[in-house]
């Protein structure tokens, strides 16, 4: 046994399941490695597909993947995909080949690479220490909640290694847990007891750190009358409650932002509560008392500034201050219900169609795609400016119906962000929603959906532009050569992959949606949508007036 295969062996050994990468001499051994040990590999055509990949799987299943890419520019194609995992705390570990030679062509400052974008470096150095330093990178992704690069210096590689007599002693494996326990800062509980008893409208915002905690904040916001919103990333976790506001921030419907700028407190919980989530501090009036609830103390300095932070697991925070707190009706009412309910979401308001010319209004096209695909679904957008469409107008189960990595805002992540998420939930149809542009970035990894055998629905919202630039800078007079395009044909584009494929430019064509939908689904299917583009989406409009 040489080092490379005992560090496939040992991560094996910590829980690793599923690994996602493309493979170059670095990384061969220690690829098949863990492939040999049971761990199910998932070959990318680009380094970029594969680390965000890895990071919507860890999103959709809780559990820790790894990346596995070449030494050199095998690890710089990564690092769009790596930035957006660090930069969004999920735990993940890559694995990158090293050259020491610092006069190979291969040769970068791997560390700095991964420093610069909020990744955490380490490093197996010899054979007498690479299980345990495995095991410690693990450790630091569970427990940290970090994005890991663990750089394999080829020279150690290749060292004959001694196996352990037994593995799992070896590794000392770490499992996640979502309960901390009983919080310790019982002054902090007790101030935040009083704040919710003197609330006369709460509003809840639940992030990524609260996916975990549905029951205990329910309990919480039913003894307190708060209203409930999550922040993008946790879109779905309250679906079903009749207090539910859907997203909070940028994606806000009129009646979610006037019922959030009317609280006069808003608790975040695990939620940073950052200016997307806040619409750029508006949705916070004068006056409101804000707090945060979060593992990470960090968070209390950041974007919105608390009245209060509490340090602690959401859910046993919610559970010890429902015990402190007396019972009160809060914000909710028999009108505010009603009004929940009629205007609750996106599709309840009215809006005039605006298809025509041979392309479909992106409202109507959604709208239509929501009310034929299957309840059991997984919507990935990618960035850009349709994103507000997919986002707010297709309905999802649950909070594992939505794959939001959107915390570097890069285009060209959306593909690759539903293959990882269909990875770890196959029991649900894959949706991608991409852009013109950003499905052209991503375009590679069409043939991985195809290999798998995905069943999965690529949506491409058309505007033969990068839209978010055109309706920027359009308006000001500005030459837009630069950010406009001659059509693609994306339909023959995908057959040429093995996709079937379907155009829609009118609400009729998405007939053949259906079609595909009632059929055998032998492959998957990609909606060539040619939508409108004479004004941006509501949600730019709103962040353009913050520029």
């Amino acid at each position: 046994m040489i080092v490379a295969e005992a560090v496939g062996r040992a991560l094996a050994a910590c829980g690793v399941e599923t690994a996602f990468g493309v493979v170059g001499s670095g990384n061969f051994h220690v690829t098949n490695a863990l492939v040999a040990n049971g761990v199910r590999y998932i070959a990318a055509r680009h380094e970029g597909g594969a680390a965000t990949m890895a990071d919507a799987y860890a999103r959709m299943s809780g559990r820790v993947p790894v990346v596995s890419v070449h030494q050199g520019p095998g690890l710089t194609n990564a690092m769009t995909g790596i930035t957006e995992a660090a930069k969004s705390r999920t735990p993940l570990i890559v694995l990158a080949g090293e050259t020491t030679d610092v006069h190979s062509n291969f040769h970068v400052d791997q560390d700095a690479l991964a420093t610069a974008v909020g990744a955490a470096p380490m490093r197996v150095t010899s054979a007498g220490t690479a299980v345990a330093q495995v095991a410690e990178a693990f450790r630091v992704a569970v427990e940290e909640r970090r994005t890991v690069l663990l750089n394999l210096p080829l020279p150690v590689q290749a060292a004959p290694f001694d196996p352990p007599s037994t593995w799992d002693d070896a590794v000392r494996p770490v499992t996640a847990s979502t309960s901390a326990g009983r919080p310790e800062d019982g002054e902090a509980l007790d101030d935040l007891a009083r704040l919710l008893g003197a609330a006369r409208r709460p509003v809840f915002i639940a992030g990524r750190g609260a996916r975990h905690a549905r029951g205990e904040l329910e309990g919480l916001a039913g003894r307190v009358g708060a209203l409930l919103a999550t922040s993008a990333v946790a879109k779905g976790l309250f679906r079903g409650s009749p207090w539910d506001l859907d997203v909070s921030g940028g994606f806000a419907t009129p009646l979610a932002t006037e019922l959030i700028r009317g609280a006069d407190l808003v608790v975040g919980w695990g939620c940073a509560l950052n200016t997307w989530t806040t619409g750029h501090g508006g949705l916070i009036s004068p006056g409101t008392k804000v707090v945060k609830v979060d593992l990470d103390p960090g968070v209390f300095t950041a974007y919105t500034s608390p009245d209060l932070g509490v340090v602690g697991d959401v859910a046993a925070v919610a559970r010890a201050v429902t015990a402190r707190v007396a019972g009160a009706g809060g914000y909710r009412s028999t009108e505010i219900g009603r009004r929940i309910r009629a205007e609750g979401r996106w599709r309840d308001v009215p809006y005039d169609d605006e298809s025509a010319g041979g392309r479909i209004d992106p409202r109507t096209l959604t709208i239509g795609l929501d009310d034929l695909l299957p309840q059991e679904r997984i919507v990935s957008p990618d960035s850009g400016n349709f994103m507000g469409y997919p986002s707010m107008l297709m309905d999802v189960p649950d909070e594992f119906g939505f794959c939001f990595t959107q915390a570097f805002q890069s285009i060209g992540l959306g593909l690759a962000t539903a293959i990882g998420a269909a990875v770890a939930r196959p029991d649900r149809l894959p949706v991608a929603a991409l852009g013109d542009g950003g499905a052209l970035m991503g375009l590679a990894d069409l043939e991985t959906v195809v290999r798998l055998g995905l069943p999965m629905v690529i949506v491409v919202y058309d505007d033969e532009a990068y839209g978010a630039e055109v309706h920027h800078f359009g308006p000001h007079g500005h030459p837009l050569g630069t950010v406009t395009f001659p059509p693609a044909d994306f339909a023959a584009i995908a057959r040429g992959h093995g996709l079937d494929a379907v155009t829609v430019t009118e609400q009729a064509d998405l007939a053949g949606v259906a079609a595909w939908l009632d059929g055998p689904r032998e492959r998957p299917l990609l909606v060539h949508a040619r939508i409108t583009r004479d004004h941006a989406s509501w949600w730019l409009e709103n962040a353009f007036k913050s520029h």
